[in-house]
């Protein structure tokens, strides 16, 4: 048994100061858009006017005679595999024959400034011919379905009620638009730095589009404003990668906002009709549902989302039968991938109009319905799996049902609906109250080896013990940098801990992504820092770490932590990986597919003007399951910011 310094500063439990918060906040932090480099290039896409056509022909003759051109490619020049995808290569990596989306990408060019780029790209002459295209996803190609069944799928109850909910397409909107900086390398590979979720998977697929082996294709994580999902997939990794290789000049590309609701993947709009039936008393009996989402032009994630939506599409309640399907299509819409919750809050939004449309048949506070029926650890999920973990859903909404109302509103034209527009004066003002909680999976689920990678050195830097911890895990603004230190602090007893740039010269982290980077990374930091620490032990026969001192079981100095690191540093590479998952069955969707759930319930307090239909959101109260809080003040801005987020897409 060892011992860890447990009263480290900045260590776990604590909120030190971000890194980069100075930075951001007086505006001299760098991101990938301030990137640069001498006697390089600017990059530009042509896209696709049109939603589907055939492409009939393409001129590069006017583009390529203007001056400062110095190169214009097309799906022709493409040297390795011409698709791409996070799940399915399905996507060409410019077009080939047909575009299949408006904003698809036909052509790129490099010149020596942003506008010569931008006007070459327009002197592209492309003959289309424009087909009808598929906007409804039922009448699209199915690219999966996703059947949830278990118990009787003819049980019957003595209330039933029912209904449909479209919800529709978000954009994430971060603030920094897609970008970043090819530079050719000697070896005729390619350095790109550039604002990410996913290094690795960056990697791997660039590396198959430009005909290279993954080691010549080295990527360093530059600044990232915001990514909520949409940077998962390639934007302009491979582009700028195709114009350096073929300039031998580095190639930058920025979207401009325009470009980058082009350049990244959305939110799936989804069709949800369910059927919810429940005993006189409150008891739900069965849930029937089917689920339809519109995954666009090509398959991103979607079908990890459809799964999500399938299998957590209940919500966090203990029902008996269930017949759930969920099935994502393909359409001549925008493409549709991962973003924040994806699956799970489509499926939320419909469950829990449900759950208040049962509560109000039944005569039952809505409140009373949902703990009445509310999971709790050992509960069974309708694919079968066993919730191991804490499931403390009644105790969240009991949480939120007693938090103190706000105070009611007052005629203050700022506090009303519409503001001082002066659309009203309280006149058809209402206040309403609602709650809802939901369920989401933790990290990726039906069998992917989810794993992350830390490297951990304990040093001397002048004298005085040092820790350098490098993953490739995505800083993407939720401060996962802060919370590797954190780490490293508690397991070593060390306070000066810097954490590298992430890039692909150390393993995998995995994407920033399903809510996993805290626990992959932070796992993988401290079990390197373990690792570490258990060869320092060893060495003076020591049994812990304490106020900079190796002690041993009785709590006696056995040496200094200098004195032990000596000159010898100590350096350990660790692969970590949570338990299995297993893949569903196709059939009935039974299988323990994921991890483990998280939960959150709120409440909100809305002021409507019924008669205008103007709404103001007064308040909304939260209570979230967080586990240990490695960073409190990281944790209440991860709420505060999502909270934000959902006002937006309703």
């Amino acid at each position: 048994m060892t011992t860890v310094d447990q009263a480290v500063r900045d260590g776990i439990g604590t909120s030190p100061r971000r890194p980069d918060g100075t930075l951001k906040v007086k505006g001299e932090f760098a991101f990938s858009s301030d990137l640069w480099h001498e006697d390089m290039l600017w990059g530009a896409t042509l896209r696709s006017p049109y939603p589907r056509a055939r492409i009939r022909g393409i001129d590069l003759t006017a583009a390529l005679a203007l001056p400062g051109v110095y190169a214009v490619l097309t799906h022709e020049d493409v040297r390795g595999a011409k698709r791409y995808g996070l799940e399915i290569a399905d996507q060409p990596v410019l077009a080939m024959g047909e575009v299949r989306y408006q904003g698809e990408p036909v052509a790129i060019v490099a010149a020596d400034h942003p506008e010569t780029a931008r006007r070459a790209a327009g002197h592209i002459a492309v003959d289309y011919f424009e087909l009808p295209p598929v906007t409804d996803p039922e009448e699209g190609e199915l690219l999966r379905r996703v059947p949830v069944r278990t118990g009787d799928p003819h049980a019957t109850a003595d209330v039933v009620v029912t209904g449909e909910y479209e919800v529709g397409m978000q954009d994430q909107a971060f603030l920094g638009p897609e970008s970043g900086l090819a530079v050719p390398a000697e070896d005729g590979g390619v350095e790109l730095y550039v604002a990410t979720q996913w290094l690795h998977v960056d990697q791997k697929q660039v590396a198959a589009c430009l005909g290279l082996p993954a080691e010549k294709v080295r990527l360093s994580l530059s600044g990232v404003g915001g990514a909520f999902g949409a940077r998962e997939d390639l934007s302009m990794q491979v582009h700028a990668s195709m114009l350096a290789l073929h300039t031998r000049r580095p190639v930058k590309m920025v979207y401009g906002r325009e470009e980058s609701f082009y350049g990244h993947v959305h939110r799936h709009p989804a069709k949800l009709r369910y059927e919810h039936g429940a005993t006189s008393g409150g008891d739900l009996v069965y849930v029937r549902a089917r689920i339809v989402l519109d995954g666009g032009a090509y398959a991103s994630s979607s079908t990890a989302v459809a799964a999500n939506a399938a299998t957590l599409g209940i919500g966090p309640y203990e029902v008996p039968n269930v017949d759930m399907e969920a099935s994502v299509y393909y359409t001549n819409n925008p493409p549709c991938g991962a973003m924040r919750g994806f699956g799970a809050v489509q499926a939320c939004f419909a469950y829990e109009s449900q759950m208040d449309k049962l509560a109000a048949a039944l005569g039952m506070s809505p409140v009373e319905v949902r703990i009445r029926n509310a999971m709790t650890a050992g509960s069974r999920m309708p694919t079968g799996q066993v919730v191991e973990g804490p499931a403390p859903v009644a105790s969240l909404l009991a949480r939120v049902r007693a938090r103190p109302a706000p105070p009611p509103s007052t005629l203050d034209l700022r506090e009303l609906p519409g503001g001082v527009a002066n659309t009203t004066h309280g006149e058809g003002v209402v206040r309403g109250v609602g709650y809802a909680i939901g369920i989401k999976n933790v990290a990726f689920s039906e069998g992917f080896d989810d794993y992350s990678t830390a490297r951990v050195r304990l040093e001397l830097i002048g004298g005085e013990p040092a820790v350098l911890v490098h993953t490739a895990a995505a800083e993407v603004g939720q401060g996962v940098v802060t919370v590797q230190a954190q780490i490293a602090r508690t397991e070593l007893g060390v306070e000066r801990v810097t954490v590298a740039t992430a890039d692909t010269t150390v393993g995998s982290a995995g994407s920033s992504s399903a809510s996993r980077q805290t626990y992959m990374t932070g796992g993988a930091v401290r079990a390197a820092c373990q690792a570490v620490r258990a060869t320092l032990l060893a060495r003076v026969g020591g049994a812990g770490i304490v106020g900079g001192k190796v002690v041993n079981a009785a709590g006696l100095v056995v040496a200094d932590l200098a004195e032990a690191i000596g000159d010898e540093p100590i350096e350990e590479t660790v692969e970590w990986r949570h338990r299995p998952t297993y893949p569903i069955d196709p059939e009935t969707g039974q299988g323990n597919a994921h991890v483990q759930y998280a939960f959150a319930a709120h409440r909100a307090t809305v002021d409507v003007d019924v008669e205008l239909g103007l709404v103001k959101v007064v308040e909304i109260a939260t209570a979230q399951d967080v586990g240990k809080a490695v960073n409190p003040l990281a944790v209440e801005g991860q709420i505060q910011g999502v909270r934000h987020r959902g006002w937006g897409w309703h």
